[in-house]
């Protein structure tokens, strides 16, 4: 860590959480777009905060907000600027990010025609199923969106998603289907990807087995690539084509056309208010100082937490159904923008990166998990959202509350032996001892008052921003991927190995293929 942190991690170590977590009660919580953040139960005090605060600014944190939304090259990579944050821009923008804003305006057209019948199947009766096909940013996304608001979403239709390489994941969502009301969407930015386009050319076929040349009129493709895509169809057959702009990367694409699918199942005007709330975080991040710049202050944590105190994991707790993909779809956004030990200009990043991101449904993991976080060897840093809906029994969300409240006192404060003793006289020693628990895990409580697509919408800009902040604090490019790029070629070469054509180079793998061609 940077010298100018290095006193106050030293001093502040050994400290006990609980106490610095009771001299920070008098400072407010953080709060943007319907949203509030509290991070007193961290390993920090005022003095460190503030110090904490310069470096980030010393790091460029300011320079690096105005960058993103002036369309500057963010993507050193790719000679791009980072436009996801223009499609849910309110209002008109300028040059590229403008053209971006309006990719929005056909599939959102195109969703409200499918909803009201207006755009029919081919014989002219209403669509009644739509099934998903995208990996990746192609597939989180549209599935949290989906899944959140699964009971306002229209009953008209069965939304079915698809995303693996096992072909049981195809077969499980086009069953019971009938294909002569089916909507199949395929979602691909490169148009290239293995997964997406093996289920694609599968579900095209079984639209083509049932509706002949028909089949065109019942596949919607989203792509940044759109001759290749016309390329693929090549039967002369014309599909619906959507836009992918190429300077939004696909983990940061859910509030484009990729997220076509959750547009009529879950409709046009909530996907509006869902927008309306990211462009409300993207505001607050514009125009707040540091000190009160939410996503910035969570970056500036991660990594104090990551980098400063060495915790190699963030586990994020969900106290919301409605959330529960949430942990699955940070990891991608996280983990693949940040996870990178090479900075833009080819030399070793200059700190350590971004931890491994988990987690899951609060209060399920209480049953699972939870055991290890409260008394396993490892201290990893928790991160409680609690979401509540406006309606719903006040009895459930008042003990999912007190719940997700309860595991973050006891992580912090822990439980002492003479606590246990005081409360379970005349336990034999050895089990005394297996009920404390040590505490000093440190922990951030995100909550909102009344849960909608509003507050989703804002939740999830945040995240994009917190995680682009910390890319830049770590010295990285959040929005290239060359790691995942790597596998996709290997995986091409060794299927060769697989089929007989060709040798392995590598002695393990040629041991593990010939094990594996038997069953192939």
């Amino acid at each position: 860590m940077i010298d100018a942190l290095s006193d106050h991690l030293d001093r502040l170590k050994a400290q006990p959480l609980s106490a610095l977590a009771g001299n920070r009660l008098d400072r407010k919580p953080l709060a943007a777009a319907g949203w509030t953040v509290d991070l007193c139960r961290h390993r920090i005090d005022y003095d460190a905060e503030e110090a904490l605060i310069t470096w980030g600014a010393r790091r460029g944190l300011p320079k690096a907000i105005a960058d993103l939304f002036s369309s500057a090259t963010v993507n050193p990579s790719e000679n791009r600027p980072a436009l996801h944050w223009a499609l849910r821009a309110g209002s008109p923008l300028d040059g590229d990010a403008e053209t971006v804003r309006q990719s929005l305006v056909a599939p959102l057209d195109f969703a409200a025609k499918v909803r009201s019948g207006a755009l029919t199947t081919a014989d002219g009766a209403p669509f009644s199923a739509i099934v998903h096909i995208g990996i990746g940013g192609s597939d989180f996304g549209p599935r949290l969106i989906a899944d959140a608001f699964q009971a306002e979403s229209s009953k008209a239709f069965d939304l079915r998603f698809a995303a693996n390489l096992d072909p049981i994941d195809l077969d499980l969502a086009l069953d019971g289907l009938t294909p002569a009301r089916t909507l199949v969407i395929g979602v691909s930015k490169s148009f290239g990807t293995e997964e997406t386009l093996y289920n694609l050319a599968r579900a095209r076929a079984w639209l083509t087995d049932a509706l002949g040349e028909r089949a065109g009129h019942h596949l919607a493709l989203v792509t940044a690539n759109p001759d290749r895509a016309t390329s693929w169809v090549g039967d002369g057959s014309t599909p619906h084509l959507f836009d992918m702009p190429l300077s939004v990367g696909g983990r940061f694409s859910l509030w484009s056309a990729a997220s076509l699918a959750c547009f009529i199942a879950v409709g046009p005007e909530r996907i509006r208010d869902f927008l309306a709330g990211a462009a409300a975080m993207d505001q607050h991040v514009k125009t707040a100082a540091l000190d009160d710049n939410l996503p910035a202050r969570l970056a500036l944590m991660d990594v104090w937490n990551a980098t400063g105190l060495g915790y190699p994991m963030r586990v994020v707790l969900a106290y919301a159904r409605r959330l529960r993909f949430l942990p699955t779809y940070l990891q991608q956004l996280e983990m693949e923008s940040n996870g990178k030990s090479v900075g833009p200009d080819g030399t070793a990043a200059p700190l350590t990166t971004a931890p491994a991101v988990w987690g899951g449904e609060g209060s399920i993991g209480q049953h699972s998990y939870h055991q290890w976080l409260h008394q396993g060897t490892q201290v990893v840093p928790a991160e409680f959202i609690l979401a509540p809906d406006a309606g719903g029994d006040m009895d459930g969300k008042r003990a999912l509350a007190a719940h997700a409240l309860a595991q973050a006192e006891v992580l912090a404060n822990g439980r002492p032996l003479a606590e246990v003793r005081e409360e379970e006289p005349g336990l034999p020693d050895a089990v005394a001892r297996q009920k404390v628990h040590a505490g000093g895990r440190p922990s951030t409580f995100l909550s909102c008052e009344a849960f909608d697509a509003a507050r989703l919408g804002a939740l999830i800009a945040l995240y994009e921003h917190r995680t682009y902040l910390a890319g830049v604090l770590w010295g990285v490019n959040s929005f290239d991927q060359w790691g995942v790029e790597r596998g996709k070629t290997m995986a091409g070469r060794l299927k060769t190995v697989l089929a007989g054509e060709a040798a392995a180079s590598d002695p393990v793998t040629a041991k593990l293929a010939a094990r594996l061609k038997a069953s192939l």
